[in-house]
């Protein structure tokens, strides 16, 4: 037997993560791609500097609890839209997995688009992808130096604004630089600022493919909305087996198209191989597939080894992209749609609140006169100060008394009014024990003509039964 040691061998449960180094690609898909890049990005910075009715378009103002989206103001009360909005997201979620898969994930997910900006400046600064690997690979010269410097300050400054734009739809964004460039930023303001800066800077700076990989559930739950007629990015085997390049394909009989030349992995910004199958990592982003055409093109063999497709057409299986479970969450999403559209447009300004006074049933007024006694709460959620005529119906010739005799309400934005009112009727006309009227509240203009905004409520009246 020998007489050496065994020397303990350690085994590391976590692999350590390589820097992905996504090369360039051009192609149909990243096209699409840099236009959603550039659609949703423009809409997040600019439109908090558009004016809308005199103020900001779409203004959170959490002080004043109230959201300004193109002229209409939402408030607490109207957390039923909210709500709605969230459900929708929800099952367009669903649609357009079950439909194609992560589809939001390659060309609308805030990460991705993000990230995409964060890799363009920094192939601007550093250059492609060999260039790349080798500058992080070299010892520190001035040009690596000023490379990197470069590469950092458009990223610091790129997420500064960034986070300046986030707090400026909670900030009223003209303020909100006024005060920066005075540097009199509130807390908050300071706070959130470098807060969302951090985090876009770390994540589409230095996290990229690990968020998606290791953070979002969403790549989790996935296949739990996908079947087999789902369109994914695949590989076709049948078609790219055996995979050769070089001399050893020239003399083969019958080579695969695939020519094994790993620009589909090289192109990935998530570093997998797609001709392993289908796998969580995939964000569908499509740049193996604008790659992999390139390539074919080239070689003069047809397009579309890697394709958008369904495991049932790589099997050879009819295809039916609109199926039962598709259709049901369309119809399920245009519902949801169509609801919150009527909801929003059919909105009343108006919020109110009829109490009866727990005290007495009703009051004899005189020998022919009776009241109820109610306890009314008017909200104004338009955007201007605003009077309200308040009438009622369901008995004949009912007679109504605010407060202190007063003729209307008057109420300014968000502001609550609670008045005592007294609604009085004939003992003859309400000899019943229990009616129901409706108490009815209309908005009008500053100039006394009705707006056509009004809002009611039904409540019980009690008569004279003796």
């Amino acid at each position: 037997m020998s007489n050496q040691e065994t020397k303990p061998v350690e085994l590391s449960l976590y692999k350590a993560h390589e820097k992905i180094y996504p090369r360039e690609v051009k192609g149909r898909f990243q096209f699409k791609r840099k236009l959603a890049v550039l659609v949703l990005l423009g809409l997040f910075y600019f439109l908090p500097w558009i004016t809308w009715e005199g103020q900001q378009a779409i203004l959170f103002d959490l002080p004043h609890r109230r959201f300004h989206l193109f002229g209409l103001t939402l408030w607490p009360q109207d957390f039923i839209f909210l709500a709605l909005m969230l459900i929708i997201a929800a099952f367009a979620l669903f649609f357009f997995t079950a439909l194609a898969g992560r589809l939001w994930c390659g060309f609308a997910c805030p990460q991705t688009v993000w990230t995409e900006v964060f890799i363009w400046m920094e192939q601007l600064t550093e250059g492609n992808r060999n260039k790349r690997m080798k500058l992080d690979k070299a010892p520190w010269t001035t040009e690596k130096f000023l490379r990197k410097f470069s590469k950092q300050f458009l990223w610091i400054t790129f997420a500064l604004w960034t986070g300046l734009t986030f707090v400026g739809f909670f900030t009223p964004v003209k303020e909100l630089t006024i005060q920066i460039w005075q540097w009199n930023l509130g807390p908050w303001e300071m706070f959130w600022l470098f807060f969302y800066s951090f985090a876009t800077y770390g994540n589409a700076g230095f996290l990229r493919e690990q968020v998606c990989l290791y953070m979002c559930p969403y790549a989790r739950f996935q296949s739990a909305m996908f079947d087999k007629e789902t369109l994914i990015i695949s590989y076709d085997k049948q078609r790219g087996e055996p995979r050769m390049r070089g001399k050893t394909r020239r003399e083969a009989d019958s080579p695969g198209d695939c020519i094994d030349c790993t620009l589909c992995v090289q192109v990935c910004p998530t570093g997998i191989d797609i001709r392993d199958g289908l796998q969580y990592e995939c964000i569908a982003c499509a740049a193996c597939i604008d790659a992999c055409d390139e390539v074919m093109e080239k070689s003069g063999m047809p397009k579309g080894l890697i394709k958008y497709t369904t495991e049932n057409a790589l099997e050879g299986k009819p295809t039916h992209i609109l199926r039962p479970r598709t259709i049901i969450y369309f119809i399920i999403l245009m519902t949801l749609v169509a609801s919150f559209g009527v909801a929003l447009v059919s909105r009343s300004s108006i919020d109110m609140n009829v109490i009866h006074d727990r005290n007495s049933f009703y009051r004899i007024v005189n020998a022919n006169t009776i009241e109820n006694v109610y306890t009314l709460k008017v909200m104004n959620k338009g955007s201007s100060r605003t009077q309200y005529q308040v009438t009622a119906t369901g008995i004949d010739g009912l007679n109504i008394v605010l407060g202190m005799n007063e003729t209307s309400i008057t109420a300014d934005p968000g502001q609550l009014v609670t008045v005592p009112i007294k609604i009085q009727a004939n003992k003859k006309l309400a000899n019943k024990k229990i009616h129901t009227i409706k108490v009815n509240v209309v908005a009008k203009s500053t100039n006394g003509t009705n707006n056509n905004d009004s809002a009611s409520e039904k409540v019980k009246y009690f008569g004279y039964d003796k």
